[in-house]
């Protein structure tokens, strides 16, 4: 029971945290329609967020052992849910910034202790496996949640009402219940102690980069976690500029990329326990540059209609976002595959890594697309993802031979290859 209400809290923590993460998109959109921001300030909320994780991550992730990682993610939570109290009060750009620096510290401490604690709350590399993509399934589920309830609370007549900002209570308040949750939950966290030092434990975060391994997954994530923050991010305002969808239902539609995430993370769980990792891995990432190629001449000469709803939307809404059922397994694969190998005392120092190369992959995506956007057309801009896909397919083809390497060979979760 205790262990249940662990997992549920794991979960729930870091729905709470897709939403606020990847409501950027939307906020972007807001900001420049209510603050009166430009597209080039706009676009440095990524930043505002990712940097603190990648600078957090480095800092803290080897040494949160010795505060709990339980401790760490109601620490996280209560941060989070001031900040989010003062975006209706404060009614601001900078107060904006704010928030995203920290839900960017935060969300280093809730990263690093979720994906620590999976390895605390099983005992083989496929229950590892299944549970990392369960946690991440779920964590797609908050991202299309997040587009749904931003939406909710914008008013279709003047988009740029403050009355948006209210949704922030809501996510405040759900911070507030899983603090509680997960004060009256427990869990074994003994074997995170390996008994070192504050220098040792940090300088364990570098000696994990003498691994082949290490620095072939770190690659693989920092390209994938570019890709997905750049049409994460940047979707909401493709489908206002390009398709030219109401504010609301470009949010909306939106939304659709995250829900063909979250059914591409579960699916890809099943579906790793019969195929070969590497080779289901390959074939989606082929599949997303053949969608990319499919779905973005679609956008091409839409014209503009002042009443389109769901129901007569462009084509190109509804395809173009379906590329996250084959972007969806990648991450979670990577991430067991590497986690799988090392002790459990390692794994907050190697998600601590994961961490940092996923927030300068998210920032860096997200600020030249955005770049791309406010000197190009959108569709220019996604067809440049064309791009990192393919150096993503030689970064897959590389951990494949490191993972079978003679030396430090880790298992391949959930069947692998």
């Amino acid at each position: 029971m205790n262990r249940t209400r662990m997992v549920l809290g794991l979960i729930l923590t870091y729905m709470i945290f897709a939403m606020l993460l990847n409501s950027v998109g939307a906020v972007i959109l807001q900001v420049i329609q209510g603050f009166g921001v430009s597209k080039a300030s706009a676009s440095t909320l990524e930043a505002f967020k990712d940097l603190p994780i990648a600078i957090a991550s480095f800092l803290v992730a080897s040494t949160l052992p010795r505060l709990g990682y339980r401790r760490a993610m109601m620490l996280g939570l209560g941060l989070v849910a001031l900040a989010c109290a003062g975006m209706p009060l404060l009614q601001s750009f900078w107060a904006t910034k704010l928030l995203y620096v920290t839900v960017g510290v935060s969300f280093a401490l809730v990263k690093v202790s979720v994906y620590s604690s999976i390895g605390l709350l099983t005992d083989s590399e496929r229950a590892h496996a299944g549970l990392t993509s369960t946690v991440e399934g779920w964590f797609m589920v908050g991202i299309l949640g997040s587009a749904w309830l931003f939406a909710a609370f914008i008013n279709p007549d003047t988009p740029g009402d403050p009355v948006w900002l209210d949704v922030y209570w809501v996510i405040a308040g759900l911070c507030v219940a899983v603090i509680l949750l997960l004060a009256g939950s427990s869990m074994d966290e003994s074997q995170a102690r390996d008994g070192h030092a504050v220098g040792e434990s940090f300088a364990d975060m570098f000696r994990l980069l003498a691994r082949p391994l290490v620095i072939v997954f770190l690659v693989s994530a920092f390209l994938y976690v570019l890709m997905e923050q750049a049409i994460n991010t940047w979707l909401p305002t493709f489908n206002r500029e390009i398709l030219h969808l109401p504010t609301a239902l470009s949010v909306q539609a939106a939304g659709i990329f995250a829900g063909s995430l979250a059914l591409g993370r579960l699916g890809g769980g099943i579906l790793l326990r019969r195929l070969p990792w590497f080779w289901l891995l390959a074939t989606c990432v082929l599949a997303m540059a053949a969608l990319v190629l499919l779905a973005l001449p679609l956008a091409a000469n839409v014209q503009p209609r002042t009443d389109a709803s769901w129901w007569d939307a462009p084509v190109a809404a509804y395809v173009f976002p379906l590329i996250g059922l084959f972007m969806a397994p990648i991450y979670p694969t990577i991430n067991s595959v590497v986690l799988s190998a090392l002790p459990k005392a390692r794994h907050a120092a190697m998600t601590g890594l994961i961490v940092v190369f996923s927030a300068l992959g998210g920032t860096t995506g997200s600020f030249i697309t955005g770049q791309l956007f406010a000197h190009f057309d959108g569709s220019r801009a996604f067809y440049l993802l064309l791009l990192p896909m393919a150096v993503l397919l030689l970064s897959l083809t590389l951990l494949n031979r490191a993972a079978h390497a003679p030396a430090g060979t880790p298992a391949v979760p959930a069947g692998g290859s």
